[in-house]
């Protein structure tokens, strides 16, 4: 059980013996690096169309740094254990400062900005975000820097179901796969045996379900054994708490609604209105994650889930005041992951590969020797 807890929001991956480990031994990248940059961008562009017609989006800016009062800030988990970089900004010699933080995502931001942007019932907003999560454990696919697709879009009432959410899902997926067939018709050496496309369908499975198949395995070890029989699932209700008393992960209680009442395709009560998608990664042999999303909370799941984490001080801040008082739309969304995309679309063995940040000397040393 202890290890469950650790695994609830870290990587999975403890420390650096581990990672070692864990790396490919004979990895080569099937790209050069400058072919690399080309199939970055020819993704990048390909996704962002497509996302943003499948769903009805529309590119928008997105903040890289927020006001502390507004709330809308990214915690990540519940537990506090990811807290964002915050600075004062001594503006007009202190007597009109500002303190900010640094965003952790945009998912709060967006959801205020339909508003703003005057979308109506099944338009949208996709954004370029870029952001600073401090506080991870930086391995072969965890970095300080983050980028993301987060998107977000305006639904009715009738529409918070678990058809809905996977219909959205399944609209990702075909531009997830749509990017896969592009890219290898520029780089047709991404065709490769030993690196298996990804499958045409997602699988989706339930969070109980996986408990249940490995009950005594932390969440990250489920995840890949799950992936190895079917290679890539759409996981529902994370956040919930589970027949062993852990959620499948940690989840923020102020955005994903994973406390409404589900039901399974065969009839079971179920949890939540979120989910993951996670495809098998055949280059390191691991589960690998893309994205985070779900339907959000409205006014009732709001109180109950910040009831349930003993959050309820959260309900005097602008945004959580917005959600109360209905006056921001329902909506759906997500943050799909730019580099995690790339790495796997790729072929790639590491982040570093396809993004450019900050990386400890043991963790550079360590690809050296590995080829990547």
């Amino acid at each position: 059980m202890a290890d469950k807890k650790a695994d609830l929001a870290g990587p999975g991956i403890g420390n650096y013996d581990e990672l070692e480990k864990i790396l490919p031994r004979d990895y080569s990248s099937l790209l050069t690096p400058r072919e690399t940059q080309e199939a970055i961008f020819a993704v990048k562009n390909y996704f962002e169309e497509n996302l943003c017609k499948e769903l009805n989006l529309m590119m928008v800016q997105v903040p890289l740094i927020v006001d502390i009062d507004s709330g809308v800030n990214d915690l990540l988990d519940r537990d506090g254990s990811r807290t964002p970089i915050q600075f004062h900004i001594p503006n007009d010699y202190d007597k009109n400062p500002i303190d900010a933080q640094v965003v952790q995502a945009a998912t709060k931001w967006k959801r205020i900005a339909l508003k703003q942007f005057g979308m109506e019932v099944g338009e949208g907003l996709c954004t370029d975000m870029k952001a600073v999560r401090k506080d991870y454990f930086i391995d072969h696919d965890h970095s300080a820097y983050v980028d993301q697709w987060d998107w977000e879009r305006v639904i009715t009432a009738d529409q918070r179901n678990l058809d809905f959410l996977t219909d959205v899902v399944r609209k990702i997926w075909k531009v997830l796969k749509g990017a896969e067939i592009h890219v290898q018709e520029m780089f047709p050496q991404l065709k490769n045996d030993k690196y298996p496309n990804m499958p045409d369908e997602i699988t989706f499975l339930h969070a109980e379900d996986i408990l249940e198949k490995y009950p005594d395995m932390p969440r990250k070890q489920r995840e890949t054994e799950i992936l190895k029989e079917y290679p890539a699932v759409f996981i529902y209700g994370i956040g919930w708490t589970l027949k062993d008393g852990y959620p499948h992960e940690m989840r923020a209680a102020d955005y994903d609604d994973w406390v409404t009442e589900t039901m399974s395709k065969d009839g079971r009560p179920m949890h939540g209105l979120n989910g993951d998608i996670l495809v098998w990664n055949p280059v390191t042999k691991r589960r690998h994650e893309l994205t985070s999303m779900g339907i959000r909370v409205n006014a009732d799941t709001l109180k109950q889930q910040l009831e349930m984490t003993g959050q309820l001080d959260f309900l005097k801040l602008p945004y959580h005041q917005a959600i109360i008082n209905n006056e921001i739309p329902l909506s759906i969304g997500g943050g799909i992951g730019q580099s995690r995309t790339y790495m796997y679309l790729l072929k790639k063995a590491h982040l570093g590969e396809v993004s450019v940040t900050v990386w400890p000397k043991i963790l550079k040393d360590m690809c050296k020797k590995k080829n990547i």
